[in-house]
């Protein structure tokens, strides 16, 4: 019996019935030898730290635009954080945590340089619109490996494309990474914002902080362990007094933070700054880089530019601007 074979064994004599075994795995898209050592989940896990996506977070956008300061989040380190507390929950309710950390270190590959400003600006340009979750499963399905794709799990997948709106996950461990998404935004850009100075701890309604507490390590303790507790039979929930204070602490960010004049003013600048770039990349698709090519004969120049700009650190983005639209000082060659 192999390493996995074992671990797949132990898989179904610790697993609770409802988690998602390794060996019943629906497949790949593309038909694979198994690995001797790795589960299914643990290869989809392993391939997404490695991919170039995965390291490109690092220096995109959470919810402050390129702040000054090593302290604030980014999307790498919100991908941790969702990962951490998802899998928090998924060993807690004995589910499968390699399943459940793949979905979470890979929900947001597909996401934008400038955070959802950059989304909101390219579904305003490209035809079709444009949904970052969307974007995540074509990252592992066509853009990682120069067209190959990572070729994950058809339930990595389904998380990753599930882990925001619309239809939920066929997988209770998709379903606990949608939670541990929103668990996570919630409490680290509270705190970002009180490191900002756009809100502090004592803005934050008394009612709300008496049932979660009153700083950001109380109430992610108090919402998974809320979640933990009150889910059963496969069913997510949480105390009905939780839930009602979590949604009014979304409802509270979102008047105060994610729509505060002040903490956004720089994103007003964002729909045009994306629009010169993409505008002229589809002027110029000859300009794209090599590993855009097979998408712009396959689907088009308006596809090629979206997935190049999408896949921009907001760094590079800058750069790319400066070099396009900026003018240089003229020296002798």
């Amino acid at each position: 019996m192999t390493v996995r074979e074992q671990n797949e064994q132990t898989e179904r004599q610790i697993l609770s019935p409802y988690a998602c075994l390794s060996a019943d795995s629906r497949g790949r898209m593309r038909e694979e030898e198994k690995c001797t050592v790795r589960t299914e989940f643990q290869r989809d896990r392993d391939r997404i730290i490695h991919s170039k996506s995965f390291r490109r977070l690092k220096h995109k956008t959470q919810v402050f635009l390129s702040p000054e300061g090593d302290h604030y989040r980014t999307r790498l380190t919100h991908t941790l954080e969702v990962s951490q507390i998802a899998r928090t929950v998924a060993r807690a309710l004995r589910v499968n945590e390699d399943l459940t950390e793949a979905i979470a270190l890979g929900h947001d590959l597909g996401h934008t340089p400038f955070g959802h400003a950059g989304e909101r600006a390219l579904n305003d340009l490209v035809p079709g619109g444009f949904h970052h979750y969307e974007q995540s499963l074509r990252v592992v399905d066509l853009l990682e490996k120069n067209g190959k794709g990572l070729n994950l799990t058809r339930e990595t997948r389904n998380g990753i494309l599930c882990h925001t709106k619309g239809e939920q996950a066929f997988t209770l461990e998709g379903r606990i990474v949608r939670i541990a998404d929103r668990i996570a935004y919630i409490n680290h850009d509270i705190d970002d914002a009180v490191r900002a100075g756009i809100i502090s701890n004592d803005d934050i309604p008394q009612d709300i902080t008496q049932v979660l507490g009153s700083t950001t390590n109380a109430r992610i303790n108090t919402l998974v362990l809320s979640l933990i507790s009150h889910t059963q039979d496969g069913e997510l929930s949480m105390d009905s007094e939780v839930q009602r204070q979590f949604d009014r602490l979304h409802q509270y960010m979102f008047a105060s933070v994610y729509c505060n004049d002040y903490a956004k003013h720089e994103e007003t600048k964002v729909p045009d700054f994306i629009g010169y770039l993409y505008t002229y990349f589809v002027r110029h698709p000859d300009l794209l880089p090599q590993e855009n090519k097979t998408v712009l004969r396959n689907e088009g120049v308006e596809r090629a530019v979206c997935d190049y700009i999408a896949g921009m650190t907001d760094h590079y983005a800058i750069e790319k601007y400066k070099e396009l639209f900026i003018p240089r000082a003229w020296s002798k060659s």
